[in-house]
Formats: C-alpha cells, structure tokens, sequence
C-alpha cells in the first residue's frame, strides 16, 4: 500500500509563506519518491466514532486509509483544545504520526504552559507569576513584586513581540492594567536587562539545530521581533546554546520549533519562549536556508521503513552555501544583504509578514513557487 503524507493547515494561513514553501517541498518529494500527498484544510475534516470504532471523514467522504506523517500548521495563537486539538488527537489515535504532535503544540501555545513544562530539568529561564483568572491582574501587581522593577509583562497567548511590555514600576504597572484586554491571562516575569532589544532565535528540526540568527531591536523598544521593525542576522552560537535549544526541543516534545534565547553578559543564555509553529521567512532571508524543505525532509524521513532512528542529511548544513555573517549586533544601516526586516503584520505564525511581501522578496532570492503551487490548495 501506498504511503500518505499530509500537510494540514487553516484556511485562513494556508498562503503564508511557511505554508506554501512545506507545501512546494512536500509535493516535490512525494513525487519523487511514490508516495501519496495531500493537502488539508482542518475544516475539511469531520471525526467519528461509529460502532464503537473512531472513524474520518474528509469533505463529507469516509476515509478507509489514513495518513502515515501529517505535518501540521496551525495559528497557535488561537489554536482551541476543543476544535483544533480534538482533531489532531483523533489522527494521532488513528494512528498517524503528527509533526507536531498535539501536546507539544500545547506546551507552546502559552507561554507559561512552557515554562511549566521546562521547571524542573535545569533549564535557565527568567522568574515568573502568572494567574488562572481573567480578572486578576490587578491582584498580581502585589504578588509579583518579589520580581522587582522594571518588570516584563506578557500575555499567555501573545505571539510577534505583541502585548509585551516592560512596567516602570507599581503605578506604570496598575496604568497597564487599564489598558490591556483580560480575555487571557498575562505573566510578569523578571527583567533581563543585558538581553533588552536583541535575543537569538535558532530553529530546531529533528533534533538538530539547523540555524541561529540574531535579532536586535532598532528603536531602542525591549522586544527584539523582525515584525516589530527589528532586523535578522546570520550568527554562529556557542555548544552551550545549541545544546539548551535541543534540551528545551526534547522537553517540549517538538518535531521542529523556534526556541528565543536571551543573551546575557558572561556569554551564557536563558529561555526566553519556544514556538511550535515557527515563521521562518525572516531566517530563510538571514541564514539562506530554505526551512520548508528541511522540514519536509525530516517528515519524509518519518515513513514506514524509512526510520533509522537518524534524521536524514539536512539541506544546507552537509555543504553550506551561506556565507559567514558577523556575530555582533548590528544597526538599521550597513544591514548585510542577509538581513531581512519585517514591518507589516500577518495572520500567520511568529514574525512574519503579509503573504504579498513574502512572495515578493522570496521571488528574489528563493525561488519561490509561482501562483499556481498556491492555487493547489482549492484542488483539495
């Protein structure tokens, strides 16, 4: 029988530049090797249990097979535990091997479920409270005081450097209260000055890390995103912070991930967040990666009779064909050519741009497929 091999995604992120370079990749490769593909939209999707037996159903069809690899792509922003989740738990009790899989995307989608999940391994990250109700940030300016000042609030679910802010201090504090939405809990967490406006953001595929890049503020702000105006760089990052980066990836349970680090003084790193469902147009452009590819690779590798217990050689790392980039931060001007800078928002994954903005520079210096690889998506 035939392997399968699905790509699963929203509708409404299906054009976003992650979507549609795993797609070009995964197609490509399943042709070339026989193995059956399919891309999914989520709304396509209905899950049964008939008889006693769970069961599929895909645009009204009952499925008789079911796919070996589904790489999943889904806005983890408003991923839902009883709508998204329950669907990729149905596949994953079908027997399909989901990348990612369901509990590692809800390790990821807040940020304080991370760090609940690092606790206790070793793992150096900053000191943070959080709260269960909606309403009660008022009553944690109290409690978070031991944090001290400036101190760094964040929502659970924020994602791009958006609702993050550093509190001057108690009155800034019960200000922001006024201002921020409570439909989710947000977290107060320690202040890393030495890391204001830049971190590292590597991207972890399989196990391995494949890329670093360094991002650094350009306004002076805390946040350091590409999609805050922030620019991208190339950076090589010692043993210590690749070795974290897997730590925190195995922990996490992640198939491929985004992992930001702090920077401190003496050259060691802290955790800052990890991100299951990882932009990388930015560090496509910085690193000259082409991370779709990878992780198509890595989901091929997956197949029946294809597991050796290793990941197969990565594109780009076997014979690099990037250049070597300076490792300090850098400015807005005298950029290099790798950098890419990131104003206008999305509906995607962490910092990436409009789909526009995506095709256009990757039409540059990617090779990006052309509209109609994007159009495949209404022919299932």
């Amino acid at each position: 029988m035939c392997a399968q091999v699905w790509l699963l995604t929203d509708r409404l992120i299906r054009e976003d530049y992650p979507q549609v370079q795993i797609l070009r990749a995964l197609r490509q490769r399943c042709s070339e090797q026989d193995v059956g593909f399919r891309a999914v939209f989520l709304d396509q999707i209905a899950v049964t249990v008939v008889g006693g037996h769970l069961g599929l159903q895909l645009s009204q069809k009952p499925l008789t097979t079911f796919p070996d690899v589904v790489v999943v792509r889904v806005s983890t922003p408003s991923v839902q535990s009883d709508s998204e989740i329950t669907i990729l738990r149905h596949l994953e009790k079908l027997g399909c091997r989901l990348v990612n899989r369901p509990q590692s995307i809800l390790n990821c989608i807040n940020k304080f479920w991370t760090f609940q999940e690092l606790a206790g391994h070793g793992v150096p990250m900053p000191d943070t409270f959080s709260y269960g109700g909606h309403e009660d940030f008022s009553k944690m300016i109290d409690e978070a005081e031991p944090l001290g000042y400036p101190v760094v609030v964040k929502s659970t679910r924020g994602h791009r450097g958006k609702a993050v802010f550093l509190a001057r201090d108690k009155h800034h504090l019960s200000d922001i209260c006024h201002l921020v939405r409570h439909d989710v809990p947000y977290l107060f967490q320690k202040y890393v000055k030495e890391s204001h406006g830049k971190d590292i953001r590597v991207v972890v595929v399989g196990g391995q890390v494949i890329g670093s890049m360094l991002r650094c503020s350009t306004d002076g702000r805390m946040q350091s995103n590409c999609f805050l105006g922030g620019v991208g760089v190339k950076c090589s990052l010692t043993e210590q912070g690749k070795q974290l980066a897997i730590q925190v990836s195995n922990i996490l349970g992640m198939d491929f991930c985004g992992i930001d680090l702090l920077i401190m003084d003496d050259g060691s790193f802290m955790v800052c967040e990890a991100n299951a469902n990882v932009g990388f147009l930015a560090f496509d452009q910085a690193c000259n990666l082409d991370v779709g590819a990878i992780i198509a690779d890595y989901a091929m590798s997956l197949l029946p009779n294809r597991q050796t217990g290793k990941m197969a050689i990565l594109p780009g790392l076997a014979s690099p064909r990037e250049k070597s980039e300076p490792n300090g931060c850098v400015s807005a001007q005298g950029v290099a050519e790798s950098v890419y800078t990131i104003t206008n928002g999305s509906t995607s994954s962490e910092s990436e741009p409009e789909l526009g903005e995506a095709r256009d520079s990757s039409a540059k210096t990617m090779g990006a497929p052309p509209a109609h690889v994007t159009r495949a998506w209404l022919q299932h």
